[in-house]
């Protein structure tokens, strides 16, 4: 049993288990909603897997069911879910002793996806060092922006200030105004360092790390920094550009509004696919084919080792490449001159494969209990898997049966991964046999 605990695939799952099961009998205190008696346990626990998966899901308004103690509550538990439970306690160990043991650094390699045991000190470092950064200096942008621009007491502007930086930079989209950010919808000014805290933090601090070391030698990235650098870059023009062809078009959410705002708008809904879940639009009027490009976007997510959820840029660059790699009648799939391992491609097409069937059974069971159409329904679960938080509008209108799939599903959708490809990493081995080779009939 102790050596099953040490396992740092398993570790990451139970203390993340932890930390929300604390989040909600906080959240169910009396103290923590406004009004009379305390939340129910399922609003509690839902709340808090959301936060602490950084997912942004919610069953009821933010700043009016939850007090100031609720939000705060909220806060922490979408600070420690981005930044880590397994790399927070592995920092308070360098902190405190100034070393790691071998199973502490395997842990937080669990976490932190560095590969090499003796980086992983200098890793915690600079992830503590740039949240810190980022997160401070895009609360004082934001303050100054709510509080000399829209009139909000200072004490009002720095809370909000405060709320909305640790929410993007951790890709978690909970926000404390009612309509998201819909009421910033033409504000360059503070939609722009929104989305920058979200590509920071979703990136992943490998890529971070990576640049730390060598920012004007691209040469020397790293193939996993230039697959998840120019992954990232194509997939937000990619969906800047659909956004804005198709909610421009008739019947549209951005038909009446200028040309800047239009590009605002489809900019800042491309960069929230990426896992963050503010909206600046009203999600629920979006049309048919804008919502379908989210599903694929949101899928996908961002950088592995960061804050953003789905599947991962990389993921997703990798087996492209074996597609085309096979296309083209090649046996070795490469990109920037290197060849990768069938071991890497296999792990890929799992995740690949495990999310999707997470995806479409609860899918499944949505559309079991629900009225709701399928594209509601499959927006809705990519959402939470992918820990987006995006929602066309139905979150609170779910049975309680299809909330409890949420939060299982978002619980699978940030700490799945992690302990799938660790799991699938340590868990090589050769047989000292093999089979005679067959050759199936494919398509």
């Amino acid at each position: 049993m102790r050596s099953s605990l040490q396992h740092p695939a398993r570790l990451v799952p139970l203390a993340f288990l932890a930390t929300i099961a604390i989040g909600t009998l906080l959240l169910l205190l009396p103290v923590a909603r406004v009004g009379p008696g305390g939340a129910d346990f399922i609003t509690a626990l839902f709340t808090a897997t959301s936060a602490v998966c950084v997912t942004g899901l919610i069953v009821v308004d933010t700043p009016t069911y939850w007090t100031p103690f609720g939000q705060a509550v909220i806060l922490v538990l979408i600070q420690i879910g981005g930044f880590g439970i397994m790399t927070g306690s592995t920092l308070l160990g360098v902190l405190i002793s100034r070393r790691l043991g071998l199973r502490t650094r395997m842990i937080a390699q669990a976490e932190t996806r560095t590969l090499d045991l003796g980086d992983v000190t200098g890793v915690l470092r600079l992830i503590f060092v740039v949240t810190i950064v980022v997160e401070l200096a895009i609360w004082a942008i934001l303050a100054s922006r709510l509080h000399w621009h829209y009139g909000e007491t200072m004490p009002v502007a720095i809370w909000n200030g405060l709320f909305h930086a640790i929410s993007a930079f951790n890709n978690a989209g909970f926000s404390t105004y009612s309509d998201s950010l819909i009421g910033f919808a033409d504000d360059w000014l503070f939609l722009s360092p929104i989305m920058l805290a979200v590509i920071v933090g979703g990136i992943g601090f490998p890529v971070i790390a990576d640049l730390k070391r060598q920012l004007w030698q691209p040469a020397k990235w790293s193939v996993h920094t230039k697959i998840t650098l120019l992954g990232t870059v194509v997939l937000i023009v990619i969906g800047t550009v659909t956004v804005l062809a198709y909610e421009s078009a008739a019947e549209g959410t951005l038909t009446l509004v200028s040309l800047p705002e239009r590009l605002l708008d489809a900019l800042f809904h491309s960069v929230m696919t990426r896992t963050a879940g503010f909206n600046s639009v009203d999600i629920g009027a979006l049309r048919t084919e804008t919502l379908a490009v989210t599903d694929m976007l949101m899928f996908i997510g961002g950088g592995s080792a960061g804050t953003a959820g789905g599947i991962k840029v990389s993921t997703v660059f990798i087996l492209a490449l074996a597609v085309w790699a096979e296309i083209r009648g090649e046996t070795d799939t490469t990109a920037f001159n290197r060849r990768f391992s069938t071991d890497v491609l296999r792990q890929a097409l799992t995740l690949i494969v495990l999310a999707s069937i997470a995806i479409a059974l609860a899918t499944l069971h949505l559309l079991s209990v629900t009225s709701f159409p399928l594209e509601q329904v499959l927006f809705e679960t990519i959402s939470a898997f992918a820990t987006v938080g995006l929602s066309t509008g139905i979150t609170a209108s779910l049975p309680p049966s299809a909330e409890l799939t949420l939060v299982a599903l978002m619980f699978v959708g940030r700490v799945g991964t992690i302990t799938v490809a660790t799991g699938l990493a340590l868990k090589q081995f050769q047989r000292p046999y093999r089979y005679p080779e067959e050759r199936p009939i494919v398509g």
